[in-house]
């Protein structure tokens, strides 16, 4: 009894003296939409990308400042014709179920992810094959040179090129994947997840970080959180009074409103994001079908969508916004330009109506997909429906919560059997700042990208862009895609601000650019 006793008062005084002892440090996170797709090849939802960064890691990673770096990797190494690169794993790289990482992981990764990915896509015209070296160590050889072999493999934008297990790589493009075996900083077991309430994230304990400081995606991914939970909650005032209660932490997207009311709360910080990780408002538009298969009635669009006014309804302060920006490459990043801007700068409802009837419509039903749920899409939605109208559209406005909206995007029927007509979206600025991976540019022509945009001239002068190594010359091959983008209209640009992030003052060590992942973060002690 008197053994009992003192293992009772023993823990007692841990207990005492060790405020951590016996608790698990936790971190509650809002993200703009609910997890729902848990394979980061094949969407572009970027709370699945977050998911992807926390439970996988990736070969190569780009840091704050663009530049790339081994992550996965121990090294890379090209030919001196560029032909052939070898691809060396860092030693000690295990999955959450202990098997240790092998090159033929690795190998299955990539070929499945450039199946849905139009960057891996172009990569892979130029791959003559793929082949083991050893236990750490694979080779990709080219059959012609191609000049974005790393970034390509290191992008930090939609479909991230994570690694899974072969086994789980072996799962076809077109099926989702069921089995959540990761080598990242955080595991997720699917047991836990409860979809519409949170999902659950550990500390992966045998993860071994790189040793260099964390930048950007690359550098060491130290987790100091047991727990990371995603909660699910909808409404943005509930969300945002969990956030001052401190129920929650972390708020991926501020609802806009709340911005200036929060700003002066002492319990609260605001993170504004650098140009590189800001984001686009787009319209994506059906090109296939009536009547915007018709370039003129996607012009004539153009003039009636105006950006300053559709950037201040969102009820951002406007030092988060920019007034004007039609440059496709994400103003800011390293093609940005104004070349075939001009004819944009001045829209105006009555042109856009007067054009509207040039190009022959008459009141056609046009059906416009509205997700209420996002903190992002649902203001920028409601300025760009009232524009349309102004201009005289006719439309049938759909809403929904963004999961249902985004499985309806991807049909092509006509709008009587179930299709769409248009959909405002956002834009992560990553997948904007390379012709590669844009998804007017890129994706023109490929079939996979919902909006379905072809310009027969497009895969040409990507085809040039990456075989050229001359910088100069990549730019003016940018600026010819653009003026050809912005003459088509295939899919229109709404504007360019910096989603507003929220967090408890109390926390430090935010990576701020516009991946929301949770290493690196931690609480300040009393």
């Amino acid at each position: 009894m008197r053994f009992s006793l003192g293992l009772a008062g023993l823990a007692c005084l841990l207990a005492v003296f060790s405020p951590a002892w016996g608790q698990e440090r936790r971190l509650r996170a809002s993200m703009n939409i609910e997890l729902q797709v848990l394979d980061p090849h094949i969407t572009t939802a970027t709370v699945t990308r977050a998911f992807g960064y926390m439970v996988y890691d990736t070969l190569i990673s780009m840091d704050s400042k663009g530049v790339f770096h081994p992550q996965m990797l121990e090294s890379w190494k090209a030919s001196d014709d560029r032909l052939t690169w070898t691809m060396t794993l860092r030693p000690g790289l295990v999955w959450h179920d202990g098997a240790p990482v092998t090159p033929e992981d690795c190998i299955a990764s990539l070929r499945r992810w450039a199946k849905s990915d139009a960057f891996g896509k172009r990569m892979m015209t130029a791959v003559k094959d793929i082949r083991v070296l050893d236990d750490r160590s694979f080779a990709l050889e080219l059959s012609r040179p191609y000049a974005f072999v790393v970034e390509a493999i290191g992008k930090p934008n939609a479909n991230i090129p994570i690694v899974m297990p072969a086994r789980v790589a072996a799962t076809p493009i077109g099926t989702p994947v069921t089995e959540t075996i990761g080598s990242g900083p955080f595991s997720f077991r699917k047991s836990e997840w409860r979809p519409g309430d949170r999902a659950i994230f550990h500390r992966n304990a045998a993860y071994k970080p790189r040793p260099e400081p964390a930048d950007g995606m690359a550098g060491g991914k130290v987790a100091h959180f047991d727990i990371v939970e995603f909660v699910s909650m909808p409404d943005p005032a509930t969300k945002v009074a969990a956030l001052r209660k401190g129920e929650i932490d972390y708020v991926e997207v501020l609802p806009f409103d709340f911005v200036d009311l929060l700003r002066k709360d002492k319990n609260i910080v605001l993170a504004t994001l650098p140009a590189l990780a800001q984001v686009t408002g787009g319209l994506s538009v059906n090109n296939l079908i009536p009547p915007f298969n018709d370039v003129r009635m996607r012009r004539a669009m153009q003039m009636a969508l105006d950006q300053a006014e559709i950037m201040a309804g969102t009820g951002l302060p406007p030092d988060m916004y920019l007034p004007f920006c039609q440059s496709i490459f994400l103003c800011g990043g390293p093609y940005a330009t104004d070349v075939g801007t001009e004819r944009l700068r001045r829209p105006n409802a009555e042109e856009a109506r007067r054009l509207f009837q040039e190009a022959g419509y008459k009141g056609e039903r046009i059906v416009l997909l509205h997700s209420t749920d996002s903190a992002q899409i649902n203001p920028i939605s409601l300025v760009v429906i009232e524009q349309l109208k102004r201009a005289g559209l006719n439309l049938d406005v759909m809403s929904a919560d963004y999961s249902f909206q985004a499985q309806r995007r991807l049909k092509k029927d006509p709008i009587d059997q179930g299709g769409w007509n248009l959909m405002p979206v956002v834009w992560s600025g990553y997948d904007m700042i390379n012709p590669l991976s844009h998804y007017t540019t890129s994706y023109s022509c490929g079939g996979s990208y919902p909006g379905w945009n072809c310009d027969p001239e497009m895969p040409g002068l990507v085809a040039k862009f990456e075989a050229e190594p001359d910088p100069a010359k990549r730019k003016v091959l940018a600026e010819e895609m653009q003026r050809r983008v912005l003459d088509g209209a295939p899919q229109l640009f709404l504007g360019q601000y910096s989603p507003p992030t929220a967090l408890r003052a109390d926390l430090t060590g935010m990576i701020v650019n516009g991946l929301h992942v949770f290493w690196k973060m931690r609480r300040r002690g009393p």
